[in-house]
């Protein structure tokens, strides 16, 4: 799991890179500012994209063929790491359902505003996840309620 959400970072700071540097939103602007909205577009659009980017060669490697390893060790481990690159490229389809949604309220003017709550969510917090629905706050009571309601 960590490495799952290890590639995640890693694919959102190639994301960044990839971004013109010369702006970056601080907490000093007006909050959701024209600026803003569009330089999370643009990152969101870039993350899409580098996800997309990824999982080709997934498919490539996919259409090479079957594993054809002779030693039954080898072919175990091989079947192994073709799950979990499976299981890595679903986690992403997700995040790009999420980025989708995220690009849509930004357009709809409801990005970076709590769903829960109406409070502004942050720059640090959709910096860090652009695809943030919730504040800090309203996403601990979240995960509280869950945790009980499994509990239970």
């Amino acid at each position: 799991m960590a490495s799952i959400l290890s590639d995640d970072i890693d694919i959102l700071a190639k994301a960044r890179r990839a971004l013109d540097g010369s702006y970056t939103p601080s907490e000093d602007e007006d909050y959701m500012s024209e600026r803003q909205l569009d330089y999370f577009r643009v990152l969101l659009l870039q993350w899409k994209k580098t996800i997309l980017e990824a999982s080709e060669g997934t498919l490539q490697s996919l259409q090479e063929g079957p594993i054809r390893d002779a030693d039954l060790n080898d072919r175990a481990s091989s079947e192994t790491d073709w799950g979990i690159e499976l299981r890595t490229r679903d986690r992403q389809r997700k995040l790009i359902s999420k980025i989708d949604s995220a690009l849509r309220r930004i357009d709809a003017g409801e990005y970076g505003w709590c769903e829960v709550s109406g409070d502004p969510i942050g720059i640090n917090r959709l910096t860090a996840r652009p695809i943030a629905t919730m504040t800090v706050e309203a996403q601990q009571a979240h995960e509280k309620r869950e945790k009980v309601s499994r509990d239970d």
